[in-house]
Formats: C-alpha cells, structure tokens, sequence
C-alpha cells in the first residue's frame, strides 16, 4: 500500500496547477455586466457547459476511464478552472489561499493557508515553458484544450488522492459505465460536479464582493 500523500506534493501539485490554469480562467472571464450576487452562478453554469463537454469525454471508453487516471485527472483539471473562477469572484488572489481552496474543494483535504505558505516559499520557481507550453499554443478553443490536458497530466501525480472529487448523480454515474453512451452519462455527471465545485467553493468563501472583470 502506498504510503500517503504528503502536504509539500500535494501542495507542489496544486500550485502548479493554480499557475497553468489561472490565464485560462482569466480568458473565460465571465461578462463584467453581472451583478456580483449572478457571479457565482454564471461559473457554475454557463462555464460549467463549456468544461463539463471536455471532461465528460474520457467517458467514451466507457467504464476503461476508471481503469486508467484519464476520468479523475480530467475532470478534476476542468473543476480546478470553476474552483478558481469562483476564487476570483470573491478577491482570492494569494497563492497559499487559492491552493487551500483547491485542496479542500479538490481533494477533501484541509490544508489551511498557514501551513501552505512555508511549503511555498520551499518550492518557489519559475514554472517552466516546456510545462505551460508557449504562448501561442494557448490561444483560442485548441490553446484551452491543451492546457486542459496538461493540467491532467500534472494532476497524475496525486491521483490517488483525486477520487474525493465532487461527484454528479449516482444515476449519471451509473450511465457513465456503459461504452460509447457513457459520454452521456459522463457529460451529465461531470456537469452536476462542476456546479458542486462550485457551490462549495462559494459556501467556504462567503458572499461575492464586487470585483470586476
């Protein structure tokens, strides 16, 4: 049995990921018009139509996707960018607090911010290219899957960790298992878990404040 994951990876992980992901969530940036209370919603919604497509596609290989790290580590790459969203909404903008929320929403885990910022400090760096790719490999619709799929890749590392995951309904779940048609289901359940994420998100961080995009 594998020994359990330590707080520094699991905080490696998720600052890069914090990192990879943050210029996608700013291009997905939801329309300024918004009231600040609409503001959550529209991450969990009209966001979560857009990911939940991506993240629901490993489901093609129907019940295979649970055999290999491809359904967890996608899905929960796409539920990082509603996490972070959402984050944004409400001011969150210290690396340490972001990767606390993305571990207790993400991963169940309660890593507090105070005990995030040494680990921080020990690992800081640049972020290389060669991970985030170049610039212009992260335009448009095929720049955000790449970095979608990277974001997976990174997330491998704790993939053990990333069944603690919000779940969709137990009955798209179940639809998930089948071949082919299991992209249904898995669109269905992913969608419902996105706006999970990002109702728990929101519960742990309080009324939206009136941030602008």
């Amino acid at each position: 049995m594998a020994p359990p994951l330590s707080d520094a990876v699991v905080v490696d992980v998720l600052r890069r990921l914090d990192r990879l992901t943050a210029p996608l969530v700013r291009r997905l940036g939801r329309p300024p018009e918004l009231a600040p209370a609409e503001r959550d919603a529209w991450w969990a919604d009209r966001v979560s139509r857009v990911a939940a497509a991506a993240s629901g596609l490993p489901r093609l290989a129907g019940r295979l996707a649970d055999l290999l790290p491809l359904q967890n580590t996608v899905g929960t790459a796409v539920q990082s960018l509603v996490v972070l969203g959402v984050a944004g909404e409400h001011g969150v903008t210290d690396p340490a607090e972001r990767v606390a929320l993305l571990s207790r929403v993400l991963l169940a885990r309660d890593l507090p911010a105070e005990r995030v910022r040494p680990l921080l400090e020990r690992v800081r760096g640049t972020y290389s290219e060669a991970a985030l790719g170049a610039k212009e490999e992260r335009a448009g619709l095929s720049g955000a899957a790449r970095t979608v799929w990277r974001a997976a890749r990174l997330l491998s590392r704790i993939d053990e960790a990333l069944d603690a995951r919000p779940k969709g309904r137990l009955g798209a779940r179940a639809l998930a298992n089948l071949p082919v048609v299991g992209v249904l289901g898995g669109y269905a359940s992913e969608r419902e878990a996105l706006r999970r994420a990002a109702r728990m998100t929101a519960d742990l961080l309080g009324p939206a404040r009136p941030v602008t995009v």
